[in-house]
């Protein structure tokens, strides 16, 4: 049950680092983009779904492996905060940055995006190295090379959601290219959970509470594959919205 439960938690965080980095990785680029409204328009209907596997991956810590959620809030409490305050940035900036004329507060907002992605990417990669115990200068190194990433799979992904544009000149505008980058963002949390694997696994909640969580939690799963197979078959081309 315990290898049941250790690859759901792998599958989330995987998942969310494939979905929400690109969402990410386009924050990051907005900055050297002239076409700033397509591009956020371009990830506008992903943000919501690929966030609600951060809300899974919250929930099975919680839930499945408490002492290991416990260590992160207690040892990595202000880069999770770092986290946290960076992700309601980064979505105030999504959220209001169309909600009035003018270029003043546009701009501001857009500036927000770019800051909560930055802020994302750094304090995740912070949170992955932190958890391996590597010191703090690493982690920052590591948040680094998270915001790389991301920025390739965001740049990638402007490519296949956008191909008629020039936002990411150069960028495959494959499917596999997009694969191709979801993989690359991957890398950085899949490495250090394969070495962990053993420690994780080790502070994994009672049998008893795994199964009753897995009567609870597993029936709902069908309903979360079924939703992101419907959103992506709606969005992945077409108009791109304006609300944002």
């Amino acid at each position: 049950m315990e290898i049941l439960w250790f690859g759901i938690l792998a599958v989330l965080l995987a998942g969310y680092f494939a979905l929400e980095g690109f969402d990410i990785g386009v924050g990051l680029l907005l900055p050297f983009t002239g076409e700033r409204d397509r591009a956020v328009g371009a990830i506008a209907p992903f943000v919501l779904a690929n966030e609600v596997w951060l809300v899974g991956l919250a929930g099975v810590l919680f839930g499945a492996f408490p002492v290991l959620e416990g260590e992160v809030l207690s040892e990595l409490y202000p880069v999770v905060v770092g986290l946290l305050v960076s992700w309601v940035v980064r979505d105030a900036g999504l959220w209001f940055r169309r909600r009035l004329d003018g270029s003043g507060w546009r701009s501001f907002w857009t500036a927000a995006v770019a800051a909560g992605s930055l802020g994302l990417a750094l304090s995740w990669g912070g949170v992955i190295a932190g958890i391996t115990g590597a010191p703090a200068l690493l982690g920052v190194v590591y948040g680094v090379v998270v915001a790389v990433v991301f920025a390739f799979h965001g740049w990638t992904f402007l490519a296949w959601r956008l191909p008629g544009e020039a936002v990411a000149q150069g960028a495959s505008r494959t499917g596999r290219g997009l694969a191709l980058s979801a993989a690359v963002a991957v890398a950085p949390v899949v490495a250090p959970l394969a070495v962990l694997a053993p420690d994780v696994l080790g502070e994994a909640a009672p049998s008893a509470t795994l199964s009753v969580l897995s009567l609870m939690v597993l029936p709902v799963v069908p309903l979360m594959v079924g939703a992101q197979i419907w959103v992506w078959r709606v969005f992945r081309r077409g108009a791109v919205p304006t609300f944002f």
